[in-house]
């Protein structure tokens, strides 16, 4: 059963309108509560987020029917919280506990010791989101900020950058092991289930893995003469170990076919299995290829992870990062500092192949708002150009190259010069996003949680820009409201 909100206030919690916040605390909680009491005084903002939220949660349940659950007004406050802080679970679990100002947000009052805040409740509660709903509760909280900013939109700068994912440095006996490691464990779990011949030597197989793997990566730490052909031995043991592996499970797995169906226990597991064993027949083919025969392997073909399968090798030149594994995240910041549009990259896509489309999109959705727009050397190409000057009035697209730089600086006026000056600046919400609401590195699993993680990050990132706008309207030389941002008309 869910309420879109409390509507009768209990009586030991305080109106949100209320309840009064410590100015002088510089901690990013403040504005970021201040944003959510902003959002709440506005009813027909509140009302447009409690709908899409309520589209998610029960897109195929009543809400009127079933336990009582977290309010759709609880769960934004905690989706917001959660990475506008940057907190995991655990600590997001403790202030929802203790904090008292966070509970009377979502109407819990001081007497209320009943209403369970258990980190699976509320992880469980915000994965029910999806990514185009968060989206769509970002371009209304944009919205929103922009009613005190209303010129914030005209000016925009984009840039890219890589939010990483969550897994170990891929080398490709690691990848075999993890994936045989999952293989041989789901087994033994569905053989139970199905009641088939257990794999009573499960236990010995993993040590087996292991001693192979540690061998592999003894032989290419320490090299040493001849260490090549060394390596393609201990590589060929490897790799008969889990063909064999990879044979048996295949023949099980055809028989547990023709024992289960979709609506039969084992099924999901049986799905996993498959799935696993598939990455892990991938993973040997390009050891094989790689190792033992000598070939390059394009990026394409690479699978970087057996357990998220969508990560991606970026070697873009960044001091002290040569090799980033993720996906590239485009940005797009206006004068305010709102996030007004993202775009997570395919896995082959690079800047200039998005530049123009995401742009567009951009333009087409605020009505032709923006005059000016900045990217980096990294997005241009001659197409480039030409469309984006179609675009916007006023484009700044430097070139690459210290010779081709040096000739369009003869012709571009004083509108490009001060974009390109000002561009830079992106890189301070870029390092925002990435050290203050998570997105330096996605701490959710799959390529979903991964897309729902990026929304949720730069939705963090917007309610703490409009609670900095609203402090400042409000009390500006208080310490919560304090930015290096300059002000628009400057």
């Amino acid at each position: 059963m869910r309420q879109d909100l409390s509507r009768q206030l209990q009586l030991d919690c305080i109106p949100i309108s209320e309840i009064q916040l410590n100015l002088n605390c510089r901690d990013e909680m403040i504005p970021i509560l201040r944003g959510i009491q902003h959002i709440y005084s506005q009813p027909h903002v509140r009302e447009v987020i409690l709908k899409l939220i309520a589209s998610d949660v029960n897109a195929n349940s009543r809400e009127d029917r079933g336990r009582h659950g977290f309010s759709y007004w609880q769960i934004f406050v905690l989706t917001v919280v959660r990475l506008g802080c940057d907190f995991d679970y655990d600590k997001l679990q403790d202030l929802c506990e203790q904090h008292r100002n966070l509970r009377h947000f979502m109407f819990v009052g001081d007497w209320d010791d009943e209403t369970s805040f258990h980190w699976r409740r509320i992880r469980d509660n915000i994965t029910l989101l999806c990514e185009a709903t968060i989206k769509k509760m970002n371009q209304v909280v944009v919205a929103a900020g922009h009613q005190f900013v209303p010129a914030a939109i005209e000016k925009v700068r984009a840039d890219s950058f890589v939010v990483e994912t969550d897994i170990h440095y891929p080398t490709d006996s690691g990848q075999i092991a993890d994936g045989l490691r999952k293989v041989i464990t789901l087994m033994k779990d569905l053989s139970v289930t199905l009641g088939l011949p257990e794999w009573r030597q499960s236990d010995h197989l993993l040590e087996k893995l292991k001693r192979q793997t540690r061998e592999i990566g003894r032989i290419a730490s320490k090299k040493g003469k001849g260490y090549k052909n060394r390596l393609k031995k201990a590589y060929r043991e490897l790799l008969k170990f889990a063909r064999k592996i990879t044979n048996r499970v295949d023949e099980q797995a055809q028989a547990i076919h023709r024992k289960t169906s979709p609506d039969l226990a084992g099924w999901s597991e049986y799905s996993q299995v498959l799935l696993f064993l598939r990455r892990t027949n991938h993973v040997m083919d390009i050891a094989r290829r790689r190792v033992l025969q000598g070939e390059t392997i394009p990026n394409r073909d690479k699978l970087f992870s057996i357990f998220e399968p969508h990560t991606q090798l970026y070697r873009r030149g960044k001091a002290g990062q040569e090799n980033q594994f993720g996906r590239l995240l485009l940005v797009f910041e206006d004068a305010a500092g709102f996030i007004v549009h993202y775009h997570l990259m395919d896995r082959d896509d690079q800047d200039r192949d998005v530049a123009v489309e995401q742009s567009s999109l951009l333009q087409k959705r605020i009505e032709g708002k923006i005059e000016s727009l900045s990217f980096d050397r990294g997005f241009h190409s001659p197409q480039n150009q030409i469309d984006l000057e179609q675009i916007v009035d006023h484009l700044c697209l430097p070139k690459p190259g210290y010779k081709q730089a040096a000739e369009q600086a003869k012709e571009v006026d004083e509108e490009f010069r001060t974009s390109k000056k000002r561009h830079s600046g992106i890189e301070s919400a870029i390092g925002g996003l990435q050290s203050g609401n998570g997105l330096k590195r996605c701490r959710d699993r799959g390529e979903v949680g991964f897309e729902r993680y990026i929304g949720l990050g730069i939705l963090g990132r917007n309610l703490q820009t409009l609670g900095k706008l609203v402090l400042a309207s409000e009390a500006a030389q208080s310490k919560a409201a304090h930015s290096l941002r300059r002000p628009l008309a400057a």
